[in-house]
């Protein structure tokens, strides 16, 4: 599929990942629709970037509120052509902890609600919206999926298992969502990223940020948020990658902890 022209929605698009994909395909000639809870950023960005992009105030775990940021999507750029999910949340918690204090339920259940459900909260109603609409041509198709796993997905460390379990449960359920939109012409595909050098990590002291980069493969440091946008891009113009879980991470593999 041709960048130019297309319609994308992005989730988590106000910051890190989701930024760095969306200044990309801006620079590509995608209009872009931010979903996201941030509106000082989103706002910034639209103000930054003009007329090619749109922030929704929109929560991922919310039918209603999604349903809405689409209808604006549609009303604003007429179309949906690509859907990129990275709205999401880390926690880091054992499953038992000091004094044996059981792991909440709660925030196990808010990690899954946002990663997991507030994904495919999404994909559904944009892939709806995808479905009602003429071919692109006969290789795009109606539209693309990506979203966004994490290596912790396959290689989850001590404290990850609600972020684990929801990221498995994307690279999982991946090939499944692409069998059941192949009739309607989406592919979907899942990015999987390694430790990617996003905000969070600049607040870590010199030598917890060096450990982190020493335990890179090959080259020796964080991803660049662009470096994932890259691939996003690729998925995207690919017309014969569908159903796939791509690793971006250096090589990486992680450690227990």
């Amino acid at each position: 599929m041709k960048l130019n022209n297309r319609v994308a929605v992005i989730t988590g698009g106000a910051s890190g990942l989701g930024e760095a994909t969306l200044r990309r395909f801006v620079a590509n000639g995608v209009k872009c629709s931010i979903f996201d809870l941030n509106d000082e950023r989103g706002n910034a960005l639209v103000t930054e970037l003009g007329d090619s992009v749109i922030y929704t105030k929109t929560d991922v775990t919310n039918e209603q509120s999604v349903e809405a940021a689409i209808t604006r999507t549609v009303e604003s750029f007429g179309a949906i052509h690509i859907n990129c999910n990275y709205a999401g949340i880390g926690h880091g918690e054992k499953t038992v902890g000091k004094e044996n204090k059981p792991h909440a339920l709660e925030t196990y259940k808010r990690v899954v609600d946002i990663n997991l459900i507030g994904t495919f909260n999404v994909l559904r109603l944009c892939a709806a919206q995808m479905s009602k609409q003429d071919l692109i041509d006969e290789d795009s198709g109606r539209g693309v999926i990506l979203n966004t796993a994490s290596v912790a997905g396959q290689e989850g460390q001590i404290g990850q298992a609600a972020y684990a379990a929801t990221k498995g449960a994307l690279i999982g359920s991946t090939i499944c969502l692409a069998r059941d939109l192949a009739e309607h012409r989406i592919r979907v595909n899942t990015i999987v990223p390694g430790l990617i050098h996003t905000p969070l990590f600049d607040a870590f002291p010199e030598k917890v940020y060096q450990s982190l980069e020493s335990s890179v493969l090959n080259p020796k440091r964080l991803g660049k948020p662009d470096e994932i946008a890259h691939l996003a891009q690729y998925l995207v113009e690919n017309d014969y990658m569908n159903g796939e879980s791509v690793r971006m991470d250096g090589g990486i593999r992680m450690q227990a902890r």
